[in-house]
């Protein structure tokens, strides 16, 4: 998490902001050329104005990323930048296309550009050059040919960039009028992709498809996150009868379009979609690469995985015992579940109880262990909008801060929410986790590129910071209760058994012969829902969730 970071148990200071840092590395931001603050788009496309000789890394990043904002406005949106919050990206084949000949263009102009000054500008430059080897590798790979899923995949982009859309102002709700109305040119565009990926021998495997079309059925619903946008816009000081009338005929049209894009997905392409979940061997590895930013040996991977299986089960009976000495671990796990003591018993209550532990923390922590910038000490809780894979995610604040970043949680419509294995995952997504992570990159105008802060992000660096603030919290006292102990251990338990899980089922690798779970055999659907339900303890919705 930057520098200055030391994690020694006794201290565990990080020290990643000051104020006296940042104005420092305005300063120089500012003799590189660029301030570093600028929450909008730049309408002069200079890179290809401008001569490489006159550039740095810095404003050569700025290009870029000005260039690739105006392909995605829901980028834009995600950033808080606006005046495209009404367009949507062109996800067809040929907007995919300029998207890499952008790319192909700024990669000659990095390989050309000179050594940085700084260590700061060298590493803005050896960011952005990966970040576009990468990007054009994926693309070489023909993965947007068949990018569908059921949790992060366009189609859940253009329904969840909704839920941070300014809501506040008029303009702020014709925009979501204009989406809504139009959000079949995109579905177009996604549409014709698959296709494509269909007629080249690119398949999306059955599961993905059928999820998805399960999503879009709850989308077109009543209980659609669209339709509920006309009670939000009618409780609004921006509600006129001519803007609740607009926004209604524009819910019937996304909806008709969703409907249609569902209508596809059941009726051609799931004929055409693969029978088999596994990806192979070469893909796996080359997407595992991507999203750690550096190569795996899967075997070696996967066997490391059923070490951590073995050692977090035996951890979990011990701290079972202090919940509970006279009971086995799943009978105390189902008294977690149902103890109405140890449940929020409605989601009014579950958000209020989560905003105060990670409040709690903020207040605590600032200045003792953590410096926080002060845009970053406000985290919002939220319940999702139904439709999407279960279980919790962090959304980041815009560039400015303005709309502040916020942790969702995906309940399935559930009432009363246990509250055992949810302290740990406040503390992931929100505040030492993500939040603060994602925070304090945008705080460092000084030193990080602004394509770095808004657009970079390695899940295995982000996850694993994450995975170490549950850590700190529970060494420094926060998880004040044993079952919220064995909810973290928990949650690492249910990342080891997505280690083999994954692993074993894309690459057809048979379950150890000493695995403390079915032994020898091959790896199913129903063996992984089952592996997550058993070790992992996740409610059996939320494990076929997951898989």
């Amino acid at each position: 998490m930057g520098t200055g970071l030391r994690t020694d148990v006794r201290a565990h200071r990080c020290r990643p902001w000051n104020a006296a840092a940042v104005c420092q590395g305005e300063r120089a931001m500012a003799r590189r050329g660029c301030t570093g603050k600028r929450v909008g788009l730049s309408t002069d496309t200079a890179a290809s104005r401008r001569t490489i000789r006159d550039m740095n890394a810095f404003t050569l990043s700025d290009e870029l990323l000005d260039e690739l904002l105006q392909l995605s406005p829901i980028a834009c949106t995600y950033a808080g930048i606006t005046g495209r919050d009404h367009l949507w990206d062109d996800l067809s084949p040929g907007g995919v296309a300029r998207r890499k000949a952008l790319l192909e263009r700024y990669r000659d102009a990095f390989s050309t550009l000179p050594d940085g000054e700084d260590r700061w500008e060298r590493l803005a430059a050896r960011v952005a050059a990966a970040f576009i080897d990468e990007q054009i590798d994926l693309l070489d790979g023909e993965e947007h040919l068949r990018h569908l899923n059921n949790i992060a995949s366009p189609f859940q982009d253009l329904r969840r960039v909704f839920d941070i859309m300014d809501k506040t102002t008029d303009e702020g709700w014709d925009n979501v009028v204009a989406r809504l109305r139009t959000i079949g040119t995109p579905l177009s565009g996604y549409r014709a992709c698959l296709e494509e990926g269909i007629s080249k021998g690119l398949p999306v495997a059955r599961r993905q498809v059928e999820a998805v079309i399960i999503q879009a059925g709850m989308l077109t619903g009543e209980e659609s996150s669209f339709r509920r946008l006309a009670d939000e816009l009618a409780e609004s000081s921006a509600a006129t009868s001519d803007r609740v009338a607009a926004l209604r005929e524009a819910v019937d049209e996304a909806t008709a379009a969703v409907a249609d894009f569902a209508e596809y997905l059941a009726g051609t392409y799931l004929p055409s979609s693969a029978a088999v979940d596994a990806v192979g061997e070469n893909r796996y590895v080359r997407a595992a690469r991507r999203y750690l930013g550096t190569t795996i040996d899967p075997r070696e991977a996967y066997a490391w995985g059923w070490t951590e299986v073995r050692r977090l089960r035996e951890e979990m009976i011990e701290t079972a015992a202090e919940v509970d000495a006279a009971r086995p671990l799943d009978a105390v796990i189902e008294t977690l579940r149902t103890d109405p003591t140890r449940c929020a018993q409605s989601p009014d209550e579950f958000v209020s109880f989560i905003e105060g532990r990670l409040h709690e923390a903020v207040a605590d922590l600032d200045g003792r262990v953590f410096d926080i910038p002060d845009p970053v000490k406000r985290v919002d809780v939220k319940i999702a909008p139904p439709g999407g894979a279960l279980g919790a995610y962090y959304l980041e604040p815009s560039e400015d801060f303005s709309r502040p970043g916020s942790v969702w949680w995906s309940t399935g419509g559930k009432q009363v929410l246990p509250l055992w294995d949810e302290v740990t995952t406040a503390y992931h997504e929100g505040f030492p986790g993500h939040h603060l992570q994602v925070g304090v990159a945008l705080s460092l105008a000084g030193h990080l590129s602004r394509l770095h802060r808004l657009l970079i992000w390695y899940p295995g660096y982000g996850e694993g910071w994450a995975l170490y603030a549950e850590l700190l919290m529970h060494e420094l006292g926060y998880l004040d209760k044993p079952e919220y102990v064995l909810g973290m251990l928990a949650a690492q338990m249910l990342r080891a058994c997505r280690v083999v899980i994954d692993i074993g089922s894309h690459l057809d690798l048979a379950i150890a012969d000493e695995a403390v779970f079915h032994p020898g055999e091959r790896w199913t659907f129903e063996l992984a829902v089952e592996m997550l339900t058993d070790f992992a303890y996740l409610a059996h919705d939320y494990a076929e969730s997951e898989v």
